[in-house]
């Protein structure tokens, strides 16, 4: 299908290792301490902090972490100051990249981004290249084993979702991104267990990608994922399930 997050539900299926636990939390500690700087320590009050808030409960990250995240971005205790930064570029085949930072040193970032790039057959683009082609939404994922489709289909819908579609062996639900919470929050009250929620950007259409161009695309997307100062990585990609396996 067109318009899917084929990254997100590669990253569900693949899992994270213990060994990479701290780099899950260093990157949600950096996105807790910006929003609670931008916006304030109230959850209440402020969407994109109780969207990390989830995002960091949902991987076990204790509570003391958290609570400390916010107090730093409040400035309650001292901590870093991170600059937002968004790149866009292509990869192999032409495919659409997006890529968003939280940095305290623009320069590194940006030479590594553009090494990464550059190694794995893309190129660095100029902001706006490649962003009209993505659009921001609320993505849920649900495990399939165990569940009626109608009926997710129907809770999702009621709470306020967009779409719904079966990607793999997870259901994946797209809401406005102001709707997430209240769709997460109406499955789970329907003992629906949520694989994860978070703010996305979507494509509008997908490249289908094969062989080395495929195996090139899975790897950037992987070195991408896993450097520090990149918090998400986005992309118009389709690739199948055998190379996915192979990645």
């Amino acid at each position: 299908m067109s318009g899917h997050s084929k990254w997100s539900t590669i990253k569900h299926k693949k899992g994270k290792k213990d060994a990479e636990r701290g780099k899950i939390f260093t990157k949600l500690i950096k996105e807790i301490t910006t929003a609670a700087r931008q916006g304030g320590g109230d959850e209440g009050s402020n969407p994109r902090l109780r969207t990390a808030v989830l995002a960091a409960k949902a991987v076990n990250m204790p509570i003391a972490n958290i609570d400390r995240a916010v107090k730093k971005g409040t400035g309650e205790l001292p901590g870093v100051s991170y600059e937002e930064k968004t790149y866009e570029g292509y990869g192999p085949g032409g495919i659409a990249i997006m890529i968003e930072s939280l940095t305290d040193n623009t320069n590194r970032t940006t030479s590594e981004i553009r090494h990464l790039l550059t190694r794995y057959g893309g190129n660095l683009g100029e902001l706006g290249c490649v962003s009209w082609m993505f659009a921001k939404k609320g993505l849920i994922l649900v495990n399939r084993q165990g569940l009626e489709e109608d009926r997710l289909m129907e809770l999702s819908l009621d709470a306020g979702a967009e779409d719904m579609s079966t990607e793999q062996d997870v259901f994946e639900i797209i809401t406005a991104p102001d709707a997430l919470e209240k769709v997460r929050q109406a499955l789970e009250a329907g003992k629906v267990p949520v694989a994860s929620a978070e703010i996305t950007m979507i494509p509008s259409t997908t490249i289908r990608l094969e062989g080395k161009q495929a195996e090139q695309m899975l790897k950037l997307m992987e070195m991408l994922d896993d450097y520090e100062d990149v918090q998400h990585v986005y992309a118009n990609f389709d690739i199948d399930e055998s190379a996915i396996h192979e990645g």
